[in-house]
């Protein structure tokens, strides 16, 4: 874990830096085809940080291009997996080397808390990428039990070209999910980083290029959805597009498919998530400091957030008394102070979204039991609304903000039915002592990861997606995660005389 260094000191840090400002492909930066650019400012203070290249189809199909022939040539593609590996962990040891300047800089692009880019995010995507490269030389291929007239190989190969859509809430940790299996697979990318965080994306680019990426195998292209995410999209020459997104966008991705090449696709989409409180649950303190980091960490700007409070009637007063006692210690601010929990909301479109949300629950006649303030810098304050239902579009939109929606029922079935009365199902969490009606309830919810009295995600060695609208196609994180970018072939070979 990274040491916290001063408010002082991160932002001498942010003084200094010299942010990346053109795309990176085939191992160098260089501006638009037609030389347009993006500004990119601090969401927190609207200071201009840079503009980055506003990117072309032209470029992408240059990006594409280099990939192509990178991936051909086999200058990653075929060489041993241990010398793969070896490039990764240095890689890692770049990123090590450098993570105070990484983590100022995710802070300032995207108004996260330097708290969590500097102890969680930074040294996250180190064990990712480390994760998978260690895996690179440990996975065996297999025989197929065919008898003795025959040998059966089943063996993985790359999928190509690939490329990465990333979302802007997680931008440096996504780029990791998405590079890291890939990379280690022998595939080549092109990567389109949000247009509102694509620092960091392009500095681990110049790292990996300075580790012994060879020119071609990873290539960021910045610019908008629109242009660069379609183009993506919808290339001839790409082979399989992870995204992860909202699902309105992703859509869009099994379209872009469906009428090019009908390149692989998968989707991690977005997500209404339950947290299940019932009635025997124990250590209420404990339950409801994890039901507060599971609504308002990283703002609410978490595809897997517990956004919706599902509390059992007999325990919810005792609850709440506890909920609202711990929302107290998540301090909104600056978020180059590593005192401050919360930080601000990515840019101002997303802003004013929230705050539509915020106005809505009070046309909606939803009791205010916290927040529901904003303030100047994109800072919307942690908001709790009670006596919300699960038809309301509080319980059923995705707000992506620090807004909890309480919904009490009166019995474990109730909980379970409403929990999955959603479009979604990427994340559910439920707190109980009875280790049986725990099992149950996690075989009844109908999402990708259940937790049981905590929130979270898992960890890298598990796969993380969603059922139903909330994902498609496959998994990030774990093995599977580095199998999806990777085809099976079986060889078949006739021993007969």
């Amino acid at each position: 874990m990274t040491t916290l260094r001063t408010h002082e000191e991160y932002k001498e840090i942010a003084a200094k830096l010299t942010p990346p400002s053109m795309s990176f492909i085939n191992g160098s930066f260089r501006p638009s085809s037609d030389a347009e650019t993006i500004p990119v400012t601090n969401p927190a203070t609207d200071e201009l940080i840079t503009h980055i290249a506003a990117c072309t189809v032209a470029d992408v199909d240059f990006a594409v291009e280099k990939a192509r022939t990178a991936f051909d040539s086999g200058v990653w593609s075929k060489i041993h997996p241990s010398e793969r590996k070896k490039v990764l962990i240095q890689l890692c040891s770049l990123i090590e080397k450098n993570a105070h300047e990484l983590a100022v800089l995710e802070s300032i692009d995207s108004g996260k808390p330097i708290s969590d880019c500097a102890t969680i995010d930074i040294p996250e995507i180190i064990h990712t990428i480390s994760w998978h490269a260690e895996l690179i030389d440990k996975i065996y291929d297999q025989t197929a039990p065919v008898g003795n007239d025959a040998v059966a190989m089943v063996v993985r190969e790359p999928v190509g070209v690939v490329g990465a859509v990333l979302p802007w809430n997680f931008p440096i940790l996504m780029l990791a999910w998405k590079i890291a299996p890939a990379l280690a697979a022998g595939c080549s990318m092109i990567v389109k980083p949000a247009a509102q965080t694509s620092l960091t994306a392009l500095r681990v680019a110049e790292l990996a290029t300075e580790a012994g990426l060879p020119d071609g195998v990873l290539n960021i292209v910045t610019g908008s959805g629109r242009v660069v995410g379609e183009a993506i999209g919808s290339h001839m020459d790409i082979d399989m597009v992870t995204f992860t997104g909202s699902t309105e966008t992703g859509r869009r991705f099994l379209r872009y498919s469906a009428d090019s090449n009908i390149k692989e696709v998968v989707l991690e989409l977005g997500g209404k998530n339950p947290c299940i409180v019932l009635d025997d649950a124990e250590d209420l303190d404990k339950v409801a400091a994890q039901v507060v980091a599971a609504a308002f960490w990283n703002m609410g700007e978490n595809c897997s957030a517990g956004s919706r409070l599902i509390v059992q009637a007999g325990i919810k007063d005792k609850l709440m008394e506890r909920v609202l006692h711990h929302s107290k210690d998540w301090k909104t601010g600056d978020p180059l102070d590593p005192s401050n929990q919360l930080g601000a909301l990515v840019d101002k479109v997303h802003f004013g979204k929230v705050c539509e949300y915020l106005e809505i629950a009070r046309e909606e006649g939803h009791t205010l039991l916290l927040g529901g303030n904003t303030s100047d810098g994109c800072y919307v304050m942690p908001t709790i609304f009670d006596g919300v239902k699960n038809s309301d579009r509080l319980a059923k939109e995705e707000i992506f903000g620090p807004v909890l929606s309480v919904i009490t029922v009166s019995s474990y079935e109730e909980a379970i039915a409403v929990a999955n009365d959603t479009e979604y199902g990427l994340a559910a969490s439920v707190f109980t002592a009875n280790g049986k009606t725990s099992m149950r309830a996690a075989q009844a919810l109908r999402a990708g990861t259940v937790t049981v009295n905590c929130f979270g995600e898992g960890d890298v060695s598990t796969p993380f997606g969603g059922y139903k609208q909330s994902g498609f196609g496959g998994r990030d994180k774990s093995i599977h995660a580095h199998d999806q970018f990777t085809q099976l072939k079986t060889i078949w070979i006739d021993l007969t005389d």
